[in-house]
Formats: structure tokens, sequence, C-alpha cells
């Protein structure tokens, strides 16, 4: 409940004890889908074991301190279910044991009280992480790829638009190193689609920043640096309450674990869709690498501890095999020139003479006849 990044050790033998238990569980099964239909509920059991375990401690707690007062420790037991979850069929005589029944009901409200207000704000905080995520998909694609966030922003002519996306996911950062270090459960809970993860996709968009950035340095937003402190940032916070450890200095030329060929074929991928390079790949992986390596360790390390989906550039999965699957692209599509010419028709006799939402059978005709002048004059031309 303080929002201070704490970590008790009793939630963290509860947590290790549930998570281990649906990993191996997990590991037997080789289909993605299915383990992350099985790890979905991790959280929200570790969650539940967390209350039982409190309940039980203070019920064992108000117990123990009853049993001077009390015949026998099973009425000692009883005497405290009685207070704690007010029922109030055994009632103690004396003061000590009547100060430790208003005791025990005091703390039965409260631990009730404080899970009613605890659960809406864990909802919160779940919520605004999985909106950018979701949004993600139709510019990166599922799992979500860096690389290919900047070819779709290229295909759709729609790179003047990256700066904003940078500034968005920037405060999404700052967001999630707050409400994941203060509500550590969330880091267990998964995105509803089984190849979205907030980690695949932070990685994402932070490889995309650095390859902006390594690429194009002159025209390059400038959202894109503080963005790139902040998304690494925000991983460092993830990582010290995970107990991951991490180097808090690298060196721009440390080596990173992805490989310039795979940095060669994601440039020949952005170049096979029109995107312009103002560096060469030499002198743009010395930068990328720069950038790369204050997140790939700690990015690598956090999905492989929750079994993110396996993006491409996410690392491998010790416990489930290696992580290779690449984003399927929606097919680009176009009107037929027989559309074209119709819609053009259209446009023409809509300018002379503006339909009125009433008018809405007129404008179908004229789009018929529209189209009977189209393909008249497709056939008064001569064939090739």
């Amino acid at each position: 409940m303080v929002p201070r990044g704490l970590r008790s050790r009793l939630a963290a033998v509860v947590q290790a004890a549930v998570t281990g238990v649906f990993r191996v569980l997990a590991s037997r099964r080789a289909d993605y889908e299915d383990r992350d239909r099985l790890l979905s509920l991790a959280g929200p059991v570790v969650l539940l074991a967390l209350v039982v375990t409190w309940i039980g401690g203070i019920y064992a707690g108000f117990a123990l301190l009853m049993w001077p007062f009390a015949d026998s420790l099973p009425t000692a037991f009883s005497a405290a279910g009685s207070s704690m979850f007010t029922l109030g069929f055994a009632v103690p005589h004396g003061s000590a044991p009547t100060a430790l029944t208003f005791l025990a009901a005091g703390f039965g409200l409260v631990v009730v009280a404080l899970q009613i207000a605890y659960l809406p704000t864990l909802y919160g905080a779940f919520n605004r992480r999985e909106q950018l995520v979701t949004m993600l998909e139709s510019r990166g694609g599922v799992p979500a790829w860096g690389p290919e966030i900047l070819a779709r922003h290229e295909l759709i002519d729609n790179t003047a638009s990256l700066g904003w996306l940078y500034t968005q996911w920037e405060q999404w950062a700052a967001d999630l190193a707050e409400t994941h270090t203060t509500y550590q459960m969330l880091i267990l809970f998964r995105s509803p689609h089984p190849l979205r993860s907030w980690v695949t996709a932070l990685l994402s968009v932070l490889d995309a920043g650095a390859l902006h950035l390594a690429l194009n340095p002159y025209s390059a937003p400038p959202e894109a640096r503080p963005f790139m402190r902040m998304g690494y940032m925000a991983l460092r916070e993830v990582a010290t309450v995970m107990r991951i450890p991490f180097n808090p200095d690298p060196k721009p030329d440390d080596d990173v674990l992805l490989t310039r060929e795979e940095f060669d074929e994601a440039l020949a991928e952005l170049t096979s869709v029109g995107w312009r390079p103002e560096r060469e790949a030499d002198e743009a992986w010395v930068h990328f690498r720069g950038w790369r390596v204050t997140y790939e360790g700690i990015a690598w390390a956090v999905a492989d501890r929750v079994d993110a989906p396996p993006a491409l550039w996410s690392g491998p999965r010790h416990r489930f095999g290696k992580a290779a699957m690449a984003p399927a692209r929606p097919p680009h599509r176009s009107p037929s020139p027989e559309r074209k010419a119709v819609m053009a028709i259209t446009a023409q006799r809509r300018e002379r003479r503006p339909i009125s939402v009433s008018g809405r059978r007129r404008a179908a005709v004229e789009e018929d006849e529209a189209r009977a002048e189209a393909a008249d004059a497709a056939a008064e031309q001569p064939a090739d």
C-alpha cells in the first residue's frame, strides 16, 4: 500500500510459489497460445493467494493472542474467527479478550475495505497500460517489432506522426514506471490478446526510436530522444523491483546481443518500402548499438521472466525456446482504375451541385450514371 516500490518477503514468497507452479505447468505445453492462456491466470491467482495469506496470518495471530484467555487453542481460533469476520457467535469475557475482539473486527473490516479499493486501482492502471499497447497493433503489428513500425508509417506516408507516437509512449513509460513499481502485481497481468505484451510493445517502440535516430539524425523528430531516456528508465525501475541485475551506466560501444546481420536485414526491409536513410549502414549500426545497449539486456530479461510473446528482437525464452515470430502485415489495397474513374466523375458532379442528406437516392443514381460513362469511355479507347 506504500507507493515506494517496497516488497515484503511474504509477498515475494507467495508470488514465487504460485508463479513457479504455473511455469511448471506451462512448460509442458508447446503451443504459445496455450501457454499464454494458462499463464494469464497467474496474476489473478497470485493476488487471491496474497489476500488469503494476509487474512490467514491475521486470523492466526489473533487466535494466538486469545489463546491465554481461552480454555483451549480451538476455542481461541473460534473466538478469533467470530470476531474477525464479525459473526458474533463467540463472545469472550474479560477486558483483554474484549479488546482483542474489537481489534480483530477492525482488522477484518480494514482488510476488506482496502481490497475493495485496491482492485479498481489495479484495473485502472491495467487499462491505461493496455490502451496504447492495443493501438500499437495497427502501427507495428503483432507481435510488435520496431522496424515494422517505421515501415508501416513509410508505406502510408505518415512518418510525420512518429513524433506524436514518441510523445504518447514517453507518457506511457512514465506511468508504467510508477504503477508497476507501486502495484507490482501488474507485471504478471497479461494482455487480452496472446501476441500483445507491454514488454514487447515498449521494446518495439524503443527499437523504432533508436533506428530513427540512428538512420535519420537530421530529420528524426525531437520527441524521440526524451522518449528513449524515459523508456529505458522505466525498464530499469521495473527491473529493480523484479530483482533483475543490470548495468546502470553502459558504454555506447559495449556489445549488444542483436547481431549485425539482423540489423542489416531490417535496414533492407525499410529501404524496400521507400525509407531513405541519412547515414550509411556502418555508421548507423554504431549509433543504433549505442542506443540499444541502454535497454536491450533489461528488456530481454523481463520478457524471458514473464514469457512475453515471441517477437523479433525480443531475445530467447530459456524455458520455452527462442522467440522468432514476424508480425503479419496487412495487404495494401487500392481501388481499380474503373472505380477511380467513377469516383472522379461523381466528385465533379457533386462539386457542381452539392447533394444534401435528403438526396441520397439521387446520389446513388448519379453514381450509376458515372459508372456507365466510365465504362463507355473505356470501351471507346483503342486496344493496345
